[in-house]
């Protein structure tokens, strides 16, 4: 029978799943198998929910069963368990299994039915006995119990507790045939709870020693200087630093961008006033052609000119440097070069920020990736110098 797929089960799962993604992300293991089923899973905290509907899925399009006396006590609730996590009500005093045998028709339909036979949250991380209501549901509907384990949820939301940056792990176990004893599929959750629990994330040494130094106090000052000297001679822009060091740190990212921000500022400060002083600084990978476009664009219009400098490809200290040249006011450039390296330098921080948080999942990689954009970032340079040339 086919499994119905609706658009409101996707995008819930793409919802939670960038929601995870930025609170530290989520690893699955195992899926479910064809048609209907019911899965059981351990609970510690209200993410998981959020956790099950990233995981699973979304052809199945899972209902969540949720406490009625909790999540369906007010309006307010009641929408919000429905519209974000396909919720429907379970009394857990009197009526309970009668609300379960109520899904019975979309279970034969194919679709996953998602219960807690704890029926309520755990604190101490260990699964409590399992209620026979999940079981006599399958049963009654004549399809599989499949156990899943979670980790990681009781860390990103404790129980009366504030959300905290957790990875979450979810392990989808094979299916349980037949009549299942309460026993049999507590033990095959804790099992999958515990197997869950158990890994951390594979990473590669490369980018713990890059993140430990860049999390370090030396972080800000070698974003700085990168950028400062790039702005007078260096000729790697400082957005490859950011490339590197804020996949390896996301957190780092913002302030990261500022200081090499602040470096680049500083440094093209320098360079007009030294080439207003008639000192002239090597500046490698760059063109006469490159020069002669940005004295034309200073001529015509003035320190604005600047704000070509992040499409057209010709380096930050070939402005600076015909800038001074050109005996413009340093408050004039300071505030230009300020708003063109600003909008550049901090969205580029912060998307590669951005990417080492949603490429968690694959540190592992991280040398592979330094590899691409060292070679990327190669490429494009060669290019670049040679439609200037």
């Amino acid at each position: 029978m086919a499994v119905p797929c609706t658009t409101a089960a996707w995008l819930r799962r793409a919802l939670w799943t960038v929601v995870l993604t930025l609170t530290g992300g989520i690893t699955r293991h195992g899926q479910l198998p064809r048609g209907g089923c019911v899965v059981v899973a351990n609970h510690s905290s209200h993410a998981d929910t959020a956790a099950l509907l990233a995981a699973l899925d979304a052809r199945h399009a899972p209902l969540i069963g949720a406490a009625a006396d909790y999540w369906f006590a007010t309006p307010w609730r009641r929408r919000v368990c429905r519209r974000l996590a396909a919720g429907f009500p379970v009394r857990r005093t009197g009526g309970g299994l009668d609300d379960l045998l109520g899904t019975a028709g979309a279970l034969r339909a194919g679709r996953a039915v998602v219960l807690f036979p704890e029926g309520t949250r755990g604190r101490d991380g260990a699964v409590g006995d399992f209620r026979r209501g999940a079981l006599l549901l399958a049963e009654r509907a004549g399809v599989p119990v499949v156990p899943v384990g979670l980790a990681g949820t009781d860390r990103l939301l404790p129980k009366h507790g504030r959300l905290r940056r957790t990875h979450i792990r979810v392990h989808i176990g094979a299916p349980l045939y037949g009549p299942v004893a309460p026993a049999t599929a507590r033990d095959a959750v804790q099992s999958l709870t515990d197997r869950a629990a158990a890994p951390k994330l594979p990473d590669s040494r490369l980018r713990r020693r890059t993140a430990a130094v860049i999390a370090s106090r030396w972080g800000l000052p070698l974003a700085f200087a990168w950028a400062f000297a790039e702005a007078l001679s260096w000729p790697l822009m400082p957005e490859l630093f950011l490339a590197a060091a804020c996949v390896a740190a996301p957190r780092t990212g913002p302030r990261l961008s500022l200081a090499a921000l602040a470096g680049s500022l500083a440094g093209g400060l320098l360079a007009l006033q030294l080439a207003a002083s008639g000192v002239h600084l090597p500046a490698p990978l760059t063109t006469d052609r490159m020069r002669a476009e940005v004295t034309r664009q200073l001529a015509a219009e003035g320190a604005a000119a600047v704000r070509h400098q992040p499409w057209d490809g010709i380096p930050f200290k070939v402005y600076a440097a015909e800038a001074g040249r050109a005996r413009l006011p340093a408050p004039d450039w300071l505030l230009a070069s300020a708003e063109a390296r600003g909008s550049r330098t901090l969205t580029v921080g912060l998307a590669f920020a951005g990417l080492g948080a949603l490429a968690r999942p694959w540190r592992r990689r991280y040398p592979l990736y330094l590899a691409l954009l060292g070679g990327g970032f190669g490429v494009g340079l060669g290019v670049i110098v040679a439609g200037w040339s």
